[in-house]
């Protein structure tokens, strides 16, 4: 008779080792910077990547990604992508790509999931704001000279790591106390530099000076390849750009070419559309898994490698792209992407959208540095907190003016928490605090409603 037997962690590190490709990640190499504490758990059935992957799900901030833009502004329809939609379709094309090439599924979504929780509002319009904003380039928003020199720059898999390691408050230690291995993914799934300005909580674990490894470059690929498919497609729907003129494409006409007679004797266009969607999906997905084995098979011959613990003797060596398209994939992909930046992201609406992201964004950091009792409270008590400065509430209304331009205007770290709470924000979240805060006749945001 046969019995169904429950399959506890240690069970389920091994099923992993027979499992997975030798130059997969194992779970059972995880580390982590604090130890978990047990909390009253009597049984442990979650490998370490699994566990990340459920702590990045329960996030305030992953929430937060269903109201961010990707392109087009999520309240304008039902079905333009938003950040979070962006960031289910990335871990689900870095979990393919993860499973055909054997490599660890759990840690290429965990990775695929909060690769952009550090991400702002308005999507990239909204990171420009705040480069400009700490540059001190932003009119109506000057920093002094030291606080500029000092304070750093901002890029959202870098916020990322701040959201992860510093920002999110569910445990004993702030941030969610990832895996290192799975950190190392987020700040790798798009360009990083060794030494970089910005206020990392940590580089521990990141091994900033090393390529990661192929689930994190797995996910990296995944974010380019459901990037551009679905910018892709949101554009031809908000038409942007039309069906024709997609064909021309090489990529396109490599798709239809393998669709054949079912693609050119269709006359229904939403249904071309929708075979040239998923066409271009398998296009990429499957050259990337073609090309990254052979890069792979490459490396394990030059090097002799026989079994994972060879694979691990040469991993800080590998090349940072080893999972990557063909050479000619990668032409015409990029083609792909040169038209999508031309005719989409360059287009009247969304660079509407963009001049909005910019009025809002300095606006909000206009009245929160000029006046911090703007600020929600928790973010105040924060600033307190981190920087030993007083706590404003706490003042006579003589004693804030100086207390401001001494103390606060001069610290880069209130500059910071100021950012923080800007890269935060939901698009909607923003656009009504900008109200309550300029439109005399809005009724009053809750600046902080709801926040712990």
């Amino acid at each position: 008779m046969a019995e169904l037997e429950i399959r506890p962690r240690a069970r389920l590190e091994g099923a992993e080792d027979v499992a997975l490709a030798f130059c997969a990640t194992r779970s059972g190499e995880a580390t982590r910077r604090h130890p978990l504490p047990s909390e009253g758990r009597q049984f442990d059935y979650r490998t370490a990547f699994q566990r990340d992957r459920d702590r990045i799900l329960h996030s305030r901030a992953f929430r937060r990604l269903k109201h961010k833009t990707q392109v087009y502004v999520p309240y304008t329809g039902d079905h333009p992508r938003t950040r979070l939609t962006h960031t289910l379709e990335v871990a689900q094309v870095g979990r393919t790509l993860a499973r055909a090439l054997g490599l660890n599924e759990d840690l290429a979504e965990a990775i695929g999931l909060a690769h952009d929780l550090g991400h702002t509002p308005f999507g990239h319009s909204g990171e420009r704001s705040l480069v400009q904003i700490l540059a001190g380039e932003m009119p109506g928003c000057r920093l002094p000279e030291r606080v500029v020199r000092e304070v750093g720059t901002f890029k959202h898999n870098y916020q990322s790591m701040r959201v992860v390691d510093l920002l999110e408050r569910r445990y004993d230690h702030p941030g969610l106390n990832l895996t290192d291995q799975v950190r190392e993914g987020i700040i790798k799934h798009t360009t990083w530099k060794v030494r970089f300005p910005f206020p990392l909580p940590t580089g521990e674990g990141l091994r900033l000076s090393k390529p990661c490894h192929l689930e994190g470059q797995a996910v990296a690929l995944a974010d380019e390849i459901a990037q551009q498919t679905h910018d892709l497609e949101d554009g031809l729907y908000a038409e942007a750009v039309s069906l024709d003129e997609i064909e021309k494409l090489e990529a396109a006409a490599t798709v239809i070419e393998r669709a054949g007679e079912a693609y050119r004797r269709e006359r229904r266009r939403w249904r071309k559309a929708a075979m040239l969607q998923r066409g271009l999906i398998h296009l990429f997905v499957t050259d990337a898994v073609q090309a990254s084995a052979r890069n792979v098979n490459r490396l394990t011959a030059k090097h002799t490698v026989g079994d994972h613990t060879g694979w691990l003797e040469i991993a800080d060596g590998i090349p940072a792209t080893t999972v990557a398209f063909s050479r000619r994939v990668a032409t015409i992909f990029a083609e792909l992407k040169a038209f999508i930046y031309r005719f989409i992201i360059n287009h009247q609406e969304v660079n509407r959208q963009d001049h909005r992201a910019h009025l809002v964004m300095s606006g909000l950091f206009r009245a929160y540095y000029g006046n911090p009792l703007t600020l929600p409270t928790y973010v105040l008590l924060r600033v307190h907190e981190e920087t030993g400065r007083p706590y404003l509430r706490d003042l006579s209304i003589k004693q804030i003016p100086n207390e401001v331009d001494k103390r606060y205007h001069t610290d880069p770290r209130f500059v910071r928490i100021i950012v923080d709470h800007l890269a935060g924000m939901s698009d909607r979240y923003a656009i009504d605090e900008y109200k309550a805060l300029y439109d005399p006749s809005s009724g009053l945001a809750p600046a902080g409603a709801g926040r712990l």
